[in-house]
């Protein structure tokens, strides 16, 4: 079961449910992968919608290997998200959302 309050989202991959968390660990995976000089400029991308599919994966990725699932990036790519590419969105957000949030805000 995820815990919202230590920054899981609970996503299923290929019939799973698996938890994803943003550790920092996952967090400087994620700014590897997106070539990111820092991460306010995609927390303002999905803020704002306009997030795209690459980010979207890159965050699920990290998230993934942050809840110490060694996932491939090939079986994220190639596998089937419950809830199709609109939960895989929301759960980024979520992730980055919970991730940055600070002790006693509500991020969803």
């Amino acid at each position: 079961m995820a815990n919202p309050m230590a920054g899981e989202v609970a996503l299923t991959l290929d019939g799973e449910r698996l938890v994803l968390k943003l550790t920092l660990g996952a967090l400087a995976e994620l700014e590897e992968a997106l070539g990111a000089d820092s991460l306010v400029a995609l927390v303002e991308r999905f803020e704002a919608g306009r997030f795209r599919a690459k980010d979207v994966l890159a965050v699920l990725l990290a998230g993934l290997h942050g809840g110490g699932h060694a996932v491939a990036a090939s079986a994220l790519v190639g596998g089937e998200i419950a809830g199709g590419p609109i939960e895989g969105a929301r759960v980024a957000g979520l992730l980055l959302a919970r991730a940055f949030a600070l002790p006693g805000e509500d991020a969803a």
